[in-house]
């Protein structure tokens, strides 16, 4: 009997820049590398602005959890060794969501969000979801225009959430 090669899309290791295009080279996208990356990603959500809320499941004992269970759909955007981007996702197996998707303010409008989304689509579709979603703060104009020009549609619906 042969043995089967693994998954690429399970594996660990880095892969190669998924967004193609108009996305500069210098720009690699990859997996999120638990801990050593996560004091440069906290950063960059703490500085992304009103739109990331962190909470209790954003620490690390938390974020270590969440890279048991999908550790192929958390990738961040480096330049030059530079964490500038990075993307959360998660897929229970029926839909997916994403989360906190942010680019450092020096390097927006350069298709580096939208490199990580794809990204993060492509990973998605690989695993058989069919719909995704996220959440987004009312007042967070920007992040509206970004994802409604990119399909996604507004959806009448009120968020809850409760702390265990």
């Amino acid at each position: 009997m042969t043995e089967k090669p693994p998954d690429p899309r399970f594996t660990k290791t880095e892969p190669p820049a998924e967004a193609g295009g108009s996305l500069d080279p210098s720009i690699l996208i990859r997996l999120f590398r638990f801990p050593e990356d996560y004091p440069a990603v906290m950063q960059l959500w703490a500085n992304a602005g009103d739109g990331i809320h962190l909470r209790r499941s954003d620490e690390p004992q938390e974020i270590e959890k969440k890279m048991l269970r999908d550790p192929d759909l958390f990738l961040v955007a480096e330049r030059n060794h530079e964490l500038i981007g990075a993307v959360l996702g998660g897929f229970d197996g029926r839909r997916g969501m994403m989360y906190h998707l942010a680019v450092k303010l020096e390097y927006r409008q350069q298709g580096i969000g939208a490199a990580l989304m794809e990204a993060l689509e492509t990973r998605l579709k690989a695993l058989g979801c069919i719909r995704y979603y996220l959440l987004v703060t009312t007042e967070n104009d920007q992040a509206i225009r970004f994802y409604e020009s990119r399909g996604w549609e507004s959806l009448e619906l009120y968020a809850y959430g409760k702390n265990l």
